[in-house]
């Protein structure tokens, strides 16, 4: 059977040599591989016009923006991401000799590669904080997975019983995910739902506490003494771990900080920067739980149905998933490196 669609130049050029060389039309077709029709096509437009290139490439419909537009069109786009297809079709009519639809618009941007999509969610990171950020960076940089290894991590997260559809989209291609302008920051906020607190490391998950009540100072103090040196004592007898804590405000109140001092000789508390939940991978863990409660197939309709959700996959996270994670800090801080403090796409 002979091949379909169009031929290459190459392939052209071996069916006229084929034929210059003295092979019949149907000799040519069983050498090559390609119908008669084909071959006698191709040799009688070389004949005609002295050309093995494909003539098609030229038909069809001219494009309705050419190069130029194109420019216009990207323009357009980097000065308001938010813009919808209406909108964009608008704007780039105006003072137009040729306007054009929503349809060309939608196709002319795909092909330049930009698709509608939902933007990320970071927090709104201080120029104080970028500076803290780079700063750790800069004093970890050499560290290797190993050292990460006696890290133990923790953080608190909230689970709610519904969620917003996140209806905000944005112009992007594929690689400007983190662009500032692709972004949307987020605020802490209270909600209805269950909030815990976990921790874990390299070599185990840790505890994960259900919080009944707003997280303050003396609640937090019961998590440290209850579950946090128990699980560091245990898992660095040698007291070569690393405790790692956000800069909550519960988290800085004098009575944790004395208590820390109390207990320097058996961990060190590893000094953290605000706004950095890409530097801190028990994040991902939070990912994992809030996909799988999502996937449930019967979803929790009350808050102690959520919570008792939360805490079995909790317990059914697999060693390799937050093994990677940890082995992926060096690359964190690189990122942060190249960002000079900014967010990164972890």
């Amino acid at each position: 059977m002979g091949k379909k669609g169009d031929l290459s130049n190459f392939e052209r050029g071996m069916v006229v040599g084929a034929r210059r060389a003295g092979l019949s039309i149907s000799q040519s077709a069983q050498l090559l591989g390609f119908s008669c029709t084909t071959i006698s096509r191709v040799y009688k437009e070389w004949c005609a016009k002295g050309k093995t290139s494909s003539m098609r490439q030229s038909c069809g419909r001219k494009c309705l923006v050419d190069a130029r537009g194109q420019r216009r069109m990207g323009r357009l786009i980097q000065a308001d991401r938010r813009a919808t297809l209406a909108e964009i079709t608008t704007r780039y009519n105006r003072g137009m000799q040729q306007s054009i639809c929503e349809a060309t618009k939608r196709t002319t941007l795909r092909r330049m590669g930009y698709n509608s999509r939902r933007p990320h969610r970071v927090p709104l990171i201080s120029t104080t904080n970028r500076k803290k950020r780079l700063q750790l960076a800069q004093a970890h940089q050499n560290w290797t997975v190993e050292d990460w290894k006696n890290v133990a991590w923790s953080d608190e997260s909230r689970f709610l019983l519904r969620h917003s559809n996140g209806r905000v989209r944005i112009w992007r291609k594929q690689n400007e995910n983190m662009d500032p302008s692709c972004l949307v920051t987020t605020l802490q906020a209270a909600g209805g739902g269950v909030m815990v607190w976990g921790m874990f490391s390299c070599h185990t998950l840790g505890p994960l506490v259900p919080i009944g009540h707003r997280l303050n100072a003396t609640a937090y103090l019961s998590i440290v003494s209850d579950h946090v040196h128990p699980f560091m004592t245990t898992m660095y007898p040698s007291s070569d771990g690393y405790f790692q804590q956000d800069n909550a405000p519960c988290h800085k109140a004098r009575i944790i900080s004395n208590w820390f001092l109390e207990h320097d000789n058996e961990f060190i508390v590893l000094q953290w920067p605000q706004q950095s939940p890409d530097l801190n991978p028990i994040e991902q863990l939070w990912d994992v739980v809030e996909r799988e409660l999502r996937a449930l197939d019967v979803h929790p309709t009350n808050l102690h149905q959520l919570q008792d959700a939360i805490l079995s996959i909790w317990a059914n996270i697999s060693k390799e998933c937050f093994q990677h994670l940890v082995e992926s800090m060096p690359r964190r801080i690189k990122a942060v490196l190249k960002a000079k403090g900014g967010q990164t796409p972890y």
